[in-house]
């Protein structure tokens, strides 16, 4: 039998109340301030609540905190590396105290648990990104989330666990903990391999745990994240299918599927190290470590944001306190020659490697192109073009920003008739002033209202481009950090193409058909943009526009042909 001893040789935790015990809680949890947790804290929650993140036994308190931050380590010094924390805003903040209690509900505003406060306090959160991910460089997905996404105050403390969340989907594959460990010892396994992951499985990756399982003498468990992830990656719900798939190509009895509700970080090395930490407390006894897990971009700077080999070596150190086998494993390359895939330090000289990189890959799924029967398997690369259809099929957003009286409106005039011309998809204007006027009327106009906004303009643009629409926007949407969510929100749905409007601002103002900028330099206007707030022009628009040389109709028409080049509209004859 798996003993329900953790890496750090506690016993796993289980924060949940019996029904007599949570009794009360329930009764008095009226009267509680209560707190609407966020897709995020949702994935935090559940994971402390069945001790997945033993040993921990409620968000972290300050103390805590500081040291994960500097030294990877709890206040009594057990090894955990990142910081789990509820963060909330400054008005909630002001409501509790320490010794008071938090109802932490889910979006419908079922009561999950309540949490026994022990610390509220402001972090420095350009030191914690810092500690963590290595980098306050908000280019780096995790610390944009960090400084741009969470609240400024955190809350500490115990939780007393009422209910677990609910899953409507493929609950055949979720397990808690105790629930996995359970299923270990029904299959008989004693030793198991888990596998990390949040994208799809290909035939490299097969290989890969093949040779890990056969090295330990092991099963597999393939145990992906299935939280909140990073923007861009492929939907849970197809990459489950493909794992579906891919437990089809695998000898019975001898590997099995788990899905964790993690919402990852990012973090690098760190991250490493806390997802081992995770998969002892499902009971695994060996974790794959393969190079350059992180897989993120670049840099500001164009500089890799962690070492290839980083993450293997900080879980390697720590190896005695983890209580897994960490096993450090190659990257798989196709050897054409041999017809087969192998570690890369085991190709010879004069051997060819074949390698499919990502982007290109998706790039091949989108276009319809063929995929190499080497790369992957038929049935993951149907499930993938399904959900991946070509560009021209594909829904789309067009958000125009730049200075009022810059020319969005017109322009976007212009390209709507264009595209309704041309047929084929439903095309909906969000302006500016037409959705402060239907959507956002009760709305002011400090930096708070405004990115709400914008964030409501991208979220019903979202649902059109992901019904196959085509949304065009044009508000100013002066912040950079605040288009960027829009961004992250829409593409992973569909296109989105972001177009500066890079009118200058004198001629802006010289245009002035609302007086807006005459009212804003006599001060009659507050937090006016481009006179007493700032315009944070992007750095990388997909098109750039001015209209000192350019009408409405020249303007709508570059848009067009940059809509052709990028393949989401095309000659249909």
């Amino acid at each position: 039998m798996i003993p329900l001893i953790t890496a750090h040789g506690g016993v796993l935790k289980n924060l949940y109340l019996d029904a007599a015990a949570a009794a009360p809680f329930k009764t008095q949890a009226q009267t509680y301030p209560s707190w609407d947790l966020t897709p995020r804290q949702l994935c935090d929650l559940e994971l402390l609540l069945n001790g997945g993140f033993s040993p921990l036994d409620g968000f972290l308190n300050q103390s805590d905190y500081d040291r994960v931050v500097a030294e990877l380590r709890l206040s009594d010094g057990t090894l955990w590396p990142i910081p789990i924390t509820l963060d909330v805003s400054e008005a909630f903040a002001e409501q509790i105290g320490v010794g008071s209690r938090v109802a932490l509900r889910d979006a419908e505003g079922v009561l999950l648990a309540v949490l026994e406060v022990g610390d509220v306090w402001r972090p420095d959160k350009a030191h914690e990104a810092r500690q963590v991910f290595g980098t306050d460089d908000d280019a780096h997905p995790g610390v944009f989330h960090l400084l741009h996404r969470t609240g400024p105050v955190y809350i500490g403390g115990r939780l007393y666990g009422i209910e677990p969340p609910t899953h409507y989907d493929f609950p055949q594959w979720r397990d808690a903990p105790r629930e996995l460990r359970d299923r270990f010892i029904r299959l008989g396994w004693r030793r198991v391999v888990a596998f990390q992951t949040c994208n799809p499985m290909h035939r490299a990756h097969r290989e890969l745990t093949l040779r890990a399982v056969q090295q330990a003498e092991a099963n597999l468990l393939i145990h992906p994240a299935v939280g909140v992830l990073r923007p861009g990656d492929v939907d849970h719900y197809a990459r489950v299918r493909c794992y579906e798939h891919l437990l089809k190509t695998c000898p019975e009895q001898t590997t099995a599927l788990s899905l964790l509700n993690l919402a990852v970080r990012m973090a690098g090395p760190r991250e490493t190290l806390w997802h081992a930490i995770i998969r002892q407390n499902h009971g695994c006894t060996h974790f794959i470590v393969d190079r350059d897990p992180a897989g993120l971009d670049q840099d500001r700077q164009g500089r890799a944001f962690y070492d290839p080999d980083a993450a293997q070596q900080l879980a390697l150190r720590h190896q005695d306190e983890l209580g897994i086998q960490i096993m450090p494993l190659p990257e798989m390359v196709y050897v054409q020659e041999r017809a087969q895939y192998l570690p890369v330090n085991e190709v010879q000289t004069g051997e060819t490697v074949l390698r499919l990189s990502g982007a290109e890959f998706r790039r091949r799924v989108q276009e319809g192109l063929e995929i190499p029967d080497w790369f992957s398997y038929p049935a993951v690369v149907a499930e993938l073009r399904r959900i991946h259809p070509p560009r021209h099929q594909q829904g789309f957003t067009v958000f125009f920003t730049g200075l009022s009286g810059s020319g969005k409106s017109t322009i976007a005039n212009a390209l709507m008739v264009k595209l309704l011309e041309l047929g084929g998809r439903a095309v909906t204007l969000l302006d500016g002033d037409l959705v402060r006027k239907h959507l956002s009327s009760e709305l002011g106009f400090s930096k708070e209202h405004r990115n709400l906004n914008i964030l409501r303009i991208g979220y019903v643009a979202s649902e059109i481009t992901r019904n196959g629409g085509i949304a065009i926007c044009a508000p100013i949407a002066p912040y950079a950090a605040t288009r960027r969510q829009v961004r992250e929100m829409i593409a992973p749905l569909g296109g989105f193409i972001e177009v500066h409007v890079a009118t200058p601002l004198e001629i802006c103002e010289a245009r002035d058909r609302k007086g807006l900028y005459a009212k804003a330099r006599a001060g009659v206007l507050k937090e006016f943009t481009g006179i007493s707030d700032p315009y944070e022009a992007p750095e990388h628009p997909d098109l750039v526009i001015d209209t000192r040389d350019c009408a409405a109709g020249e303007a709508a028409q570059r848009v067009l042909l940059k809509l052709e080049r990028l393949g989401f509209i095309c000659d249909r004859s």
